[in-house]
């Protein structure tokens, strides 16, 4: 009865075209992705606990207030990071309401309700982080579920992008998919890896004396390696799934988006190359998890590409009618 009220409340809004859904699928996607490169920002820029509470900023207040034992910058830093979530949010409830008013299929509708839902385990799993003084694994599992995040939207916009009334279509054989979805497996290996590397390193969020932020106990050495090897390995499958498309035929819309791929995980490497051997500079950590969450979703677009639901036939649309 409450959702048949929803519903009703819903309606009441413009019918959005496709156009606009497709658009604010696509702010979904950037500021999911946004919010896990600012929050890089936050890591290098030690203001990990410039908000040393959560949900407030500082006791008795949600927003940052003058005190000389957090900088003025760690706080703007943090605050300005915790801000961004809204418009997380905002766009996460906008897509929902314009597929909901749209009347869409039911997978899109599942889809994005994981946004709002997603966005809000997101935010728990921040509070927790500032509450356990940025306890390494918490922030490896925040970026991390800001990664499956990124996912997620990509294969949202994909399926909003595709008719209703349209069949499923199988764009590659089976095998072939399921390759897609090992080398899948192998990149969220890189990804977990990657977290550990950050975790073992330099930027541990929060400089102060006073707070010491536990590290992991692992020589970054031998992380750096694992990473390095699992990435190899990543993009191994990628070629041998190149191969394998291009033997059973294509479509284009399937070859640029694994060149795409192919392109930002060489990328990728190049910047982690140079990272390791400039001892990790700030600059180049935001930019490689910019690159990250460029190659989950590019992965992702891949993935969804492989199985679409196309319009019907002509012919057949035209029986459907008599």
């Amino acid at each position: 009865m409450l959702y048949r009220a929803f519903l009703r409340l819903v309606d009441k809004l413009p019918l959005p075209s496709l156009r606009v859904q497709r658009l604010t699928a696509i702010a979904v996607i950037l500021t999911q992705a946004g919010i896990a490169v600012t929050g890089a920002v936050v890591r290098v820029t030690a203001s990990g606990l410039g908000c040393p509470t959560w949900p407030e900023c500082f006791p008795g207040s949600f927003t940052p207030i003058g005190v000389s034992e957090v900088p003025v910058l760690h706080q703007a830093v943090e605050f300005s990071n915790r801000l961004l979530t809204f418009v997380v949010s905002l766009f996460a409830a906008l897509i929902v309401l314009a597929v909901i008013r749209a009347r869409r299929r039911r997978d899109v509708l599942i889809y994005a309700w994981l946004m709002p839902g997603g966005t809000l385990l997101q935010g728990i799993i921040g509070g927790i982080t500032v509450r356990t003084g940025l306890l390494w694994w918490t922030v490896s599992v925040h970026l991390l579920a800001s990664m499956l995040m990124v996912w997620l939207s990509v294969v949202l916009y994909a399926k909003i992008s595709e008719p209703d009334d349209g069949v499923d279509t199988v764009q590659a054989p089976a095998p072939l998919r399921w390759l897609t979805a090992l080398s899948a497996v192998a990149l969220s290996g890189v990804l977990i890896a990657g977290t550990l590397v950050t975790a073992a390193g330099p930027h541990a969020g929060d400089k102060s004396i006073e707070r010491q932020v536990e590290r992991l106990q692992i020589e970054i050495v031998t992380l750096v390696h694992l990473h390095s090897q699992l990435l190899v390995g990543y993009l191994a499958l990628l070629i041998g799934l190149g191969f394998g498309l291009f033997a059973v035929g294509i479509t284009p819309a399937i070859r640029k988006r694994l060149f795409v791929l192919l392109a930002l995980v060489c990328s990728q490497s190049l910047v982690g190359i140079v990272q390791y051997f400039t001892d990790v500079p700030a600059a180049l950590v935001v930019i490689h998890v910019g690159g990250a969450a460029a190659c989950v979703a590019a992965t992702a677009a891949l993935w969804a590409s492989l199985r679409t639901h196309e319009p019907l036939p002509a012919a057949a649309t035209a029986k459907q009618s008599a």
